[in-house]
C-alpha cells in the first residue's frame, strides 16, 4: 500500500511555465478528482492534529479552503478564510507579501481570531512562503497563537518552510517535492 506522501507524488500534476515561465506548478486538482486519495490527505491531518489543542483553522485562498474547510469540521472547530485584498466584506487587517512570481496581499476580518486562540494556518503548498508567513503575521497580529504551518506540498529548494523556521513557525508538510 503506498504511503500518503507517495499517492501525492504519483498524482499531482505538474505544470511548467505556469502561471509563467520558468514556474512548476504543482497542481492539486488531480488528488481532488480522487476521492480516496483526498481522503487520505484529510486523514493524515486529521492524525496529526485530531489530539492537539486547535481553536481554529485559517484557510489560505483558494486551495487552502479545500483542505482547511473539512479538518475544521472534522476537528469541530473554527474556520477563517484568509483571502486576497478586497475579498471580505467588513473591516480588515492586511499583509503584503512577496510570491515566487510577484507580490500581493492578504487580510482577514479584524475579528477573526480572539486573544488566546490556537490556530493552524493551513495551505495546499509552501513554495517561498511568503502567503503563509503572511497569514502566520496576520494571526499573531490579532492576539492568537499559531500552533503550525500545514500543506500537502513543500517545495524545500524555494526556501519558503525554511522561512517559516526561521519567524519560529513550526511547519507539517504531507510530502515535498524537488526540483534536483
Amino acid at each position: 500500500m503506498n504511503s500518503c506522501a507517495d499517492l501525492i507524488k504519483e498524482q499531482v500534476r505538474n505544470v511548467p511555465d505556469w502561471p509563467e515561465p520558468g514556474v512548476m506548478f504543482r497542481d492539486i486538482t488531480t488528488i481532488l478528482q480522487r476521492p480516496d486519495t483526498f481522503r487520505k490527505v484529510i486523514n493524515a491531518f486529521l492524525e496529526r492534529y485530531g489530539n492537539q489543542e486547535i481553536d481554529v483553522v485559517a484557510c489560505i485562498e483558494a486551495r487552502g479552503f479545500i483542505l482547511g474547510a473539512p479538518l475544521a469540521h472534522q476537528l469541530g472547530v473554527s474556520m477563517i478564510p484568509v483571502r486576497k485584498e478586497g475579498k471580505l466584506p467588513w473591516r480588515t487587517v492586511s499583509r503584503s507579501y512577496d510570491l515566487e512570481y510577484g507580490s500581493a496581499v492578504i487580510e482577514v476580518h479584524e475579528d477573526s481570531f480572539s486573544e488566546g486562540q490556537r490556530v493552524l494556518v493551513v495551505d495546499d503548498l509552501i513554495a517561498t512562503g511568503g502567503t503563509m508567513l503572511a497569514a502566520c503575521q496576520l494571526v499573531e497580529e490579532l492576539g492568537a497563537t499559531v500552533v503550525e504551518a500545514a500543506s500537502i506540498i513543500d517545495l524545500p529548494e524555494l526556501g519558503g518552510s525554511a522561512k517559516l523556521r526561521d519567524n519560529n513557525y513550526a511547519v507539517y508538510t504531507l510530502c515535498d517535492f524537488s526540483d534536483s
